[in-house]
């Protein structure tokens, strides 16, 4: 694998790949790696879309795909890039395509001029003779109007002739490998082989991104590995069908925890199934809370919190690092754009004296509460140094004045144009 020389701050060495440019956001080419996430609302309802992107991309999704499937939400996409220039909001869009693609941007020419990108799956392009130039028509469009693309292989819909020759040309070896190194082999093929034949029609290599998705995190990781070492494409990281909650996430901090720290990946999507009326953002902040507790990438101020035991008074300090966590996020967006390198702070809110005063020395702002049966008082940290000491029943108020104003000392304006 052609990878970088170490990064000075013991950062693992990024994998060298082409730049694709995705509107306004550099994919590859040794940039940082960029979250993506996905609606779940019918794009044909431009307005409910809207929100949802809107909500994604304020969460901090850099790019969000769309599911074009039908006329309707064809004719909506360049309504819904509409509505978010009105709420200054420029995130690109990438439609997801499936076995329609081909008519549905021939007929809808506004559509493709609002996506900052495509997104196709070599196994649902088309069958047998139709796929050929169903597939052509789409690399002619992306070429004619400018459009990166995303070739994105699943397991879930492998091209099944082309599995079918890997199946042929494995039964004929001497040694034939099992079922699981046939499947692996067919996903890295067809973003390869799929990558190649684009590049025959015209389509630049520097407007391709590859992913291969499967939902096993042993399976991804073998993939991904094989797939960085056999081309220098950009490479869309994500384990589909990752799951529901605690699972969804771990599952999904696995696969593309081992990735990242071997300098595979460009970009990353969580994909998690959200709770009946849960928060479609919460992908946006895994993904971002993956990249950040690995030192790849800051996005907002960590808070260091403990787990508790038997000397602390549980509810007292799970609630104020659960107040100041939401604080924190809360204001991160207004931050954010007024002061240079806040999303670099750390806090810490401990729970007793065993650890709160050490580990509170070493964020910017710490607090170590009391724990049970312990002074009621809780020193407060800043930059090394105790501060003050807060009591009472006011702490949580008073702490985050603190934050604030260390915020507002500590981090310079950015400039207004």
């Amino acid at each position: 694998m052609d990878m970088a020389a170490d990064l000075p701050d013991g950062l693992p060495a990024r994998r060298k790949t082409r730049l694709v440019r995705v509107g306004g956001v550099p994919v590859g080419g040794g940039h940082p790696v960029a979250v993506q996430s996905m609606t779940n609302t019918d794009t044909a309802d431009e307005v409910a879309t809207a929100v949802q992107v809107a909500q994604l991309a304020r969460a901090g999704s850099e790019i969000v795909r769309l599911t074009v499937n039908t006329q309707e939400a064809a004719r909506a996409v360049p309504r819904i890039r509409e509505r978010l220039l009105a709420m200054n909001l420029e995130v690109p869009l990438v439609g997801d395509f499936h076995f329609n693609g081909h008519k549905l941007l021939s007929d809808n020419p506004a559509c493709l001029e609002a996506l900052a990108k495509l997104r196709i799956n070599p196994g649902n392009v088309g069958r047998g003779a139709r796929r050929d130039d169903q597939f052509a028509q789409l690399i002619e469009l992306a070429c004619r109007f400018g459009k990166p693309l995303r070739i994105g292989v699943n397991w879930g819909s492998l091209d099944p002739a082309l599995l079918a020759r890997l199946m042929d040309e494995n039964a004929r070896r001497p040694q034939p490998g099992d079922a699981t190194q046939i499947m692996r082999e067919a996903m890295v093929a067809s973003a390869l082989e799929s990558a190649a034949k684009a590049e025959e029609l015209g389509l630049p290599g520097d407007a391709i991104v590859l992913s291969c998705k499967v939902s096993g995190v042993q399976d991804l990781i073998a993939i991904y590995r094989e797939l960085a070492a056999r081309c220098d494409y950009p490479l869309h990281l994500g384990l589909t069908e990752a799951g529901m909650g605690s699972k969804g996430i771990v599952a999904s901090t696995a696969a593309l925890s081992v990735l990242l720290q071997e300098g595979i990946g460009d970009t990353i999507r969580v994909s998690l199934t959200p709770e009946p009326g849960g928060d479609r953002t919460q992908e946006v902040v895994v993904a971002q809370e993956i990249l950040q507790t690995m030192g790849l990438r800051a996005f907002t101020p960590l808070v260091a919190a403990c787990p508790g035991c038997g000397r602390t008074s549980s509810t007292v300090f799970q609630e104020l690092a659960q107040e100041i966590q939401s604080h924190v996020r809360a204001r991160m967006p207004e931050w954010r754009l007024q002061h240079e390198g806040v999303e670099n702070m750390t806090l810490a809110v401990m729970g007793c004296v065993v650890n709160g005063p050490g580990e509170s020395k070493h964020a910017n702002i710490g607090i170590s509460l009391p724990g049970t049966g312990e002074t009621p008082v809780a020193p407060v940290y800043v930059d090394g140094e105790k501060t003050i000491t807060l009591k009472g029943d006011d702490i949580a108020r008073e702490f985050k004045a603190i934050v604030d104003d260390y915020v507002a000392r500590k981090y310079p304006r950015r400039e207004t144009r």
